[in-house]
């Protein structure tokens, strides 16, 4: 089994592409909205917490004590599951850490502490869930092609090395793009929703976040549908793409603000 040349040339481009967007957004906004590194510090450290280890943790335990064929394994309950506990934790602790940097560091001008602390923590989902694991399937494409991809997973089980092996073989171009395409509007979304909270908690408003996690749970919906095979790779792909054009256009103007006050 081997990849076409120009689908792991596209996977590599696509992982840079990835990786360097929040690195470049932040330096090119820094001075503009004198965005704080503090701010993007604390993003980081509340999507790792609550995204990385108590949602997946939640999730392990869940998991486990779901039975085959239970509730779970319906595709309506699965999506409202999957949604809402993203939605649970990932906007809890966004205003948990909102209230945080509130308290610790006050306001700042214009939404610079949201868009730093967005670009915090949409950076850090950007790298885990798309930087590091692309990564790993550009090197295992690599070793494919040069046909030592057996005697690497050679002391993996064979259900990992099936999934391996169905993964690299269902690689496209037009796959590898829709993958970009939704980490770039996750970006986008998670900046938005983190100017969001932060107007609502320098508002004082709690009903913040229940809107939060609803919109959040809203947003991940397509994504949820692909995975039960409701939604084709192209309707999920002109979804996020009109959801991460209209989020930028919303974002440039809030960025703008400031720009012109000075």
């Amino acid at each position: 089994m081997t990849v076409a040349p120009v689908t792991l040339a596209v996977l590599i481009a696509a992982t840079l592409i990835v990786a360097m967007l929040p690195l470049v957004l932040y330096r090119h906004l820094r001075k503009p909205l004198a965005l704080d590194r503090r701010d993007a510090i604390v993003g980081i450290a509340v999507f790792t917490l609550f995204a990385m280890i108590l949602e997946r943790a939640f999730h392990g335990v869940v998991l486990s004590r779901a039975a085959a064929g239970g509730w779970l394994a319906r595709p309506a309950v699965f999506v409202a599951y999957g949604a809402l506990a993203a939605g649970v934790f990932e906007e809890t602790g966004r205003y948990l850490g909102m209230r945080y940097l509130n308290r610790r560091y006050g306001a700042s001008a214009g939404d610079g502490r949201a868009i730093g602390y967005g670009l915090g923590h949409g950076g850090a989902e950007a790298w885990f869930v798309g930087v590091l694991v692309w990564g790993q399937w550009a090197y295992l494409a690599w070793l494919a092609n040069r046909g030592q991809l057996d005697a690497q997973l050679a002391g993996l089980p064979g259900e990992a090395v099936v999934r391996i092996q169905v993964m690299l073989s269902t690689l496209s171009v037009p796959s590898v793009a829709m993958l970009m395409l939704e980490r770039v509007a996750a970006l986008a979304i998670q900046v938005a929703l983190s100017v969001l909270v932060w107007r609502g908690v320098r508002a004082g408003s709690r009903a913040v976040l229940p809107l939060a996690i609803a919109l959040h749970a809203l947003a991940d919906v397509p994504a949820m549908l692909y995975q039960v095979r409701v939604l084709s790779a192209a309707w999920v792909e002109a979804v996020y793409f009109v959801l991460a054009a209209l989020l930028v256009g919303a974002l440039v103007k809030v960025c703008r603000a400031p720009r012109a006050a000075v």
